[in-house]
């Protein structure tokens, strides 16, 4: 199958045409020929004003529910979302029934996300059951297809397991991934502590909760030498210890939530549900601070964490709601939305590239002889996003009816040109 990109422009920092706007033709998933302009038939040709592409786009934390939540999601329809975001690649989280904490979990969403377009990596839990109780058989699992290690929406709360978890990792170069809460401190918060739950009436959760384990987790991952990924930071403190920490060489890294970015805790006064996700929702302050460290390049990556929930689970009182939205299709416009500032470059590296590298996965940068992983995307577009569009199987989005700026196009992956109607 031939497949011609016309007039492109290549967002990769990896990539010799880097910057420049170019015609790339795909063979049947390698990347043949990029010039400046081809005459060539072609099964498949994209000629869109203002396209520019990178290497496919990596999602870290992503709840695709199966097995066992298969009402709220499948594999199937998580992978359509990720599809119609411009993710390649998804890390689905361990918080399944049963849990990923073994071989035989991993090999199962290995073996039965093949088909699909998207590239499916399980995380495997930490502890067993996801419990934060005792190690689970993470040597296991990464042999058999684990792409890092997490108890996922679970925090680990003991020190002392969590030194133990980053010391194993090291022995093949593996990744704790953390979200960092404290759940003693906040125990029955709903939401941001602050002037907006106070006037609500609803408990809440300190910023401190999270900004203690993120300093605990320092420095474990600087007594163990070893690698830790902190996903859902909220709080600029917590920004602030992240940096000193990557100052002094230790291997942590950092991602941030497009609904971290895109509303504050004053959206929350109207008690809608879609906006009750963890860590929560922080003041207007926090989020202009979490906008000017992706600005500033201190945060290595964007993470969707998609969460779909079932009707039931957000349309009741918000105190028995359930954590979390679902991400995935509206990550790249949220954040171009609120940071139009970021160039293509950064798109990229934020989207991709820096995934990559922490997650130790191939680069597919965009040059001749390499594989088509590719994403397709343009910043000029605005669109409302409607719930007719919605991929997943749940519909648990504050984005719906939301106003956004930029548009995946479409994505190269595994040989197939998939295309945004």
């Amino acid at each position: 199958m031939k497949i011609l990109l016309k007039q492109v422009a290549v967002a990769d920092t990896g990539s010799p045409h880097n910057g420049s706007v170019k015609d790339i033709l795909i063979i049947n998933g390698i990347i043949s020929q990029i010039e400046p302009l081809l005459n060539i038939d072609a099964d498949e040709i994209i000629d869109c004003k203002n396209v520019s592409v990178s290497p496919g786009w990596v999602d870290i934390f992503s709840h695709f529910c199966d097995p066992g939540f298969e009402h709220k999601e499948t594999l199937e329809s998580g992978a359509a979302a990720a599809i119609a975001g411009g993710y390649t690649q998804v890390f689905s989280l361990p918080n399944t029934n049963p849990v990923v904490h073994n071989k035989a979990q991993v090999e199962y969403i290995v073996q039965k996300s093949k088909p699909l377009l998207v590239c499916v990596h399980p995380l495997g839990a930490v502890t067993k059951s996801c419990e934060g109780k005792e190690l689970a058989e993470m040597y296991d699992m990464h042999s058999s297809g684990a792409i890092a290690f997490s108890d996922g929406t679970n925090a680990i709360q003991s020190a002392g397991l969590m030194l133990k978890a980053l010391q194993y990792v090291k022995a093949f170069d593996g990744v704790v991934v953390q979200v960092p809460v404290d759940k003693s401190i906040g125990q029955f918060g709903l939401m941001h502590e602050g002037i907006v739950s106070t006037r609500l009436g609803l408990p809440g959760i300190p910023a401190m909760a999270e900004e203690l384990m993120v300093a605990r987790d320092i420095k474990l991952a600087r007594y163990a030498d070893s690698k830790l990924h902190f996903t859902g930071v909220s709080s600029p403190k917590s920004l602030e210890y992240i940096k000193r920490a990557k100052d002094a060489g230790l291997q942590v890294t950092c991602s941030v939530t497009p609904y971290h970015l895109f509303f504050c805790d004053e959206d929350l006064q109207q008690y809608d549900t879609n906006l009750k996700v963890n860590p929560p929702l922080r003041s207007r302050t926090d989020m202009l601070a979490l906008r000017q460290a992706v600005k500033n390049g201190l945060v290595d990556c964007i993470a969707s964490h998609h969460l779909p929930q079932d009707w039931d689970c957000k349309t009741c009182e918000f105190e028995y709601a359930k954590n979390g939205m679902i991400g995935l299709q509206t990550c790249f416009a949220a954040v171009e939305t609120v940071i139009p500032e970021l160039s293509n470059t950064d798109i990229a590296n934020l989207f991709s590239f820096n995934a990559r590298k922490i997650f130790n996965l191939d680069s597919s940068t965009i040059k001749e002889g390499n594989a088509a992983e590719i994403t397709l995307f343009t910043n000029a577009d605005e669109f409302i996003f409607s719930k007719e569009q919605v991929k997943s199987k749940s519909q648990n989005s504050a984005f719906i009816d939301q106003k956004l700026k930029g548009k995946v196009i479409g994505v190269v992956s595994k040989g197939n040109l998939v295309l945004n109607k």
